[in-house]
């Protein structure tokens, strides 16, 4: 037994109060927020508010010390070294582009970049854009039949050319988790880097990146039960400091003249113009939320409840659960013979359950699947059995509907 009790954790999360009997099965795409997340953010707003770094002024040093406070938070959650190893984003999105423009400027025509058939496209497309500026080739590492991800496949196709592997830690369509221990050990054995997209991963299992060993690391606040428009990208020190600034502009320079500029070391580097101060204040408070609960009982929680709704979505007729290998977290991803998953997504809103639908940005995955998307549903810490089996009970009369 975990030990968490989501119909207690509801209280915590002011939209249950105001959506009565809500089945909230969309955590995947993005969490709700906590009233500590909500509270932090508006007193911050309320008490502490001024622009960061160049102040003098006591107002803006509480809120600088506060947004590097913050800082401080998100590496002592990731286990990262160094705070200087933490770059303040948007999201994940704009953490993988801005490693794919910056570092990926070193691509070289012949050069290999390594992702897999599991990756939404935010890790995908900056590296088949990079691989085209450069003339590199981008090559996808499968998963088997199972949806696992196949690890003696993968380290066939490392070559002396392969500059940079970017995985997923947890498939955002499958729920698979991927070696990334093992994958990491055999990219750092061919001499490449490795950049892991760690947003299903971070809000619901520990992730200590100097164990993993990865060169990057990236997550976005939102599926963290924290705010919108924010996120992290952590990188080794090292690799931070070889990297040009991708977007410049105030904040991230030390000196400008018009024959040129030097630009700060990292991470104000990466942190062009005035950041989302209150963001970062409350992704702080919602990795504290997290971290109270703690990771381990969060991803025992969901394990159990993943094994839960496999069981009780596979004894629905016509309905196909898509695999996802021996150790799937959190994520269950289907369809319905017959029904269309906006039709089938149409339905359960009518019965109070909320799920996502469609290619959940993962379209050549799907192509592979031979689908053109599926109904998703994703679990956070809020959800409960009640919840699968409401779930279940929606796709029953979903199916029996279409079945007339």
């Amino acid at each position: 037994m975990s030990g968490l009790d989501p119909r207690a954790l509801r209280r915590e999360f002011p939209i249950y109060d105001r959506n009565p009997g809500l089945v909230f099965l969309d955590s995947g795409a993005s969490a709700q927020k906590p009233r500590a997340v909500i509270d932090g953010i508006a007193e911050f707003y309320r008490s502490d508010y001024a622009n960061v770094h160049r102040g003098v002024y006591q107002l803006s040093a509480r809120s600088t010390d506060l947004f590097e406070a913050a800082r401080e938070a998100v590496r002592a959650y990731l286990n990262a070294a160094d705070e200087r190893e933490i770059v303040f984003v948007r999201g994940a999105t704009e953490a993988i582009n801005l490693v794919a423009q910056s570092w990926g400027a070193a691509l070289r025509e012949g050069d290999e970049v390594v992702v897999s058939d599991l990756e939404h496209h935010s890790n995908l497309v900056p590296w088949q854009m990079a691989c085209r500026r450069a003339g590199a080739r981008l090559v996808v590492a499968p998963t088997d039949e199972t949806g696992e991800f196949d690890l003696a496949a993968f380290a066939a196709l490392l070559t002396p050319r392969t500059r940079m592997v970017a995985l997923a830690h947890i498939s955002n369509v499958t729920g698979a988790i991927l070696p990334v221990e093992a994958v990491t050990r055999l990219a750092h054995d061919a001499g490449a880097l490795v950049l892991l997209d760690g947003c299903q991963a971070a809000p619901r299992i520990p992730v200590d990146v100097r164990a993993i060993g990865c060169d990057f690391y990236v997550f976005s606040g939102h599926k963290c039960y924290g705010p919108t428009g924010t996120g992290v990208l952590y990188g080794r020190y090292a690799a931070l400091a070889a990297m040009p600034p991708w977007q410049t502009g105030g904040g991230m320079i030390t000196h400008v003249a018009y024959d040129g500029t030097e630009f700060q070391e990292p991470p104000h580097r990466f942190e062009a113009g005035t950041p989302d101060i209150a963001g970062a204040v409350g992704l702080a408070k919602a990795l504290g939320f997290v971290e109270a609960l703690g990771r381990d009982r969060i991803r025992a929680h969901e394990e159990a409840l993943t094994g839960y709704g496999v069981d009780a979505l596979s004894r629905i007729p016509g309905l196909d659960l898509v695999g996802g290998g021996q150790r799937r977290l959190s994520i269950l991803s289907f369809n319905l013979d017959g029904v269309h998953p906006h039709d089938v997504g149409t339905v359960l809103d009518r019965h109070g359950v909320a799920v996502r639908v469609g290619h959940h940005c993962a379209q050549p995955l799907m192509d592979k699947l031979g689908v053109a998307g599926t109904v998703r549903a994703s679990l956070g810490v809020y959800n409960d059995e009640t919840d699968i089996d409401r779930l279940a009970a929606a796709v029953e009369a979903c199916r029996e509907m279409f079945s007339r």
